[in-house]
C-alpha cells in the first residue's frame, strides 16, 4: 500500500482504504477478479485501496453486496466524504445530513441540485489549479451530498433560486440543458419545493449571498451563510430567527412554486441543443 503521512493515517478515508484491501484479501479475491465481479476498472479499485481516490456511492454499494458487510462500507464512505470539506462547512454538512427541514437561497446552482457533469465543469474552473484526480474526488463528494434527499423519510426541502442562476449557462449546451432538466425534475419531488426569485423582484434583504436554514428533529436549528472562500455557521437562536424572517420575505417576493415550475420548463425547452 502507498505510504501515507501520519495525518492521512488518522483519517476515515485511510481507514476505509485499509478496510477495502483487508476485505478483498480475506475473501481470497485478486483485484482482477473483483474488477470482473463488480464491473469497475482494476486500476480504479486499486487506487481506492491505497486511499488515492474517493469512491462514488454506487461503488461502495456494490462492494458492500460483494463482501456482505451490511452497509459498513457505505457508512465509512459517508464519513470519509466529509474529509473533502473543511472547517465550518464540514460542520454544516453534518447538520445538513441530519436535518428534517432544509431551506436554501442560492445565487449559483446548489450542490443538492447539480448534475455530475455540471459539478465537474464548475470544480475544474476554480482559480486554484488542482489535478484531475482531485477534481473527481471533489465531484464525488459534492454529488454524494445528494444522498440525503433519498433518506427514509426524506427531508422537506425548499430552495429559492435567484433568476441569475438560470441565466448564466456553462459553455457546453448539453451540460447546461441537462442541468436545467435536473432542476425541473427535482421540483416534481413531493418533498422538494423550488421557487425562482425574478429580477423584477428588485433588491431583497438576502440577495447578497447564499443562505441555508436547517431544522433538526428535536426542533433545534442552525443557519449557514456562505461566502466565496469561507462560511459562517450560526447557532444563536435569536440570530437564526432574524434570518428566518428575512427568508420568509424573500419567499413572498419569489414566483409561486407553480409559476416557478413553468419558468424552468420554458428554459429547459429553450436550451435544447
Amino acid at each position: 500500500m502507498a505510504e501515507k503521512n501520519s495525518e492521512d493515517e488518522g483519517s476515515v478515508r485511510w481507514v476505509l482504504a485499509c478496510e477495502l484491501r483487508r476485505l478483498r484479501e480475506s475473501s481470497g479475491r485478486s483485484l482482477a477478479r473483483l474488477a470482473d465481479e463488480i464491473k469497475y476498472d482494476r486500476t480504479y479499485l486499486h487506487r481506492l485501496e491505497t486511499g488515492e481516490r474517493l469512491s462514488k456511492l454506487p461503488v461502495m454499494e456494490a462492494l458492500d453486496r460483494t463482501y456482505g458487510t451490511g452497509g459498513l462500507l457505505v457508512r465509512l464512505w459517508g464519513l470519509a466524504r466529509l474529509d473533502a470539506f473543511k472547517d465550518k462547512y464540514r460542520e454544516f454538512m453534518q447538520y445538513e445530513g441530519k436535518a428534517t427541514i432544509i431551506h436554501k437561497y442560492a445565487v449559483v446552482v446548489p450542490g443538492l441540485l447539480q448534475t455530475e457533469d455540471f459539478a465537474r465543469y464548475v470544480l475544474s474552473s476554480a482559480p486554484t489549479a488542482i489535478s484531475p484526480d482531485e477534481i473527481e474526488d471533489n465531484v464525488a463528494a459534492r454529488i454524494g451530498r445528494q444522498e440525503l434527499l433519498r433518506r427514509t423519510p426524506p427531508p422537506s426541502v425548499r430552495i429559492i433560486l435567484d433568476e441569475a442562476v438560470l441565466r448564466r449557462p456553462v459553455p457546453d449546451p448539453q451540460i447546461w440543458h441537462d442541468q436545467l432538466a435536473r432542476i425541473e425534475a427535482a421540483a416534481q419531488a413531493p418533498t422538494m419545493t423550488i421557487q425562482i426569485l425574478p429580477f423584477a423582484a428588485g433588491v431583497q434583504g438576502l440577495t447578497g449571498g447564499p443562505l441555508s436554514l436547517l431544522w433538526m428533529a428535536d426542533g433545534s436549528a442552525v443557519a449557514y451563510l456562505e461566502g466565496n472562500r469561507s462560511g459562517e455557521l450560526i447557532e444563536e437562536p435569536a440570530e437564526i430567527e432574524r434570518y428566518r424572517l428575512s427568508y420568509d420575505r424573500l419567499r413572498d417576493a419569489a414566483l409561486s412554486p407553480c409559476d416557478s415550475s413553468a419558468f424552468v420548463q420554458q428554459l429547459v425547452e429553450d436550451s435544447r441543443p
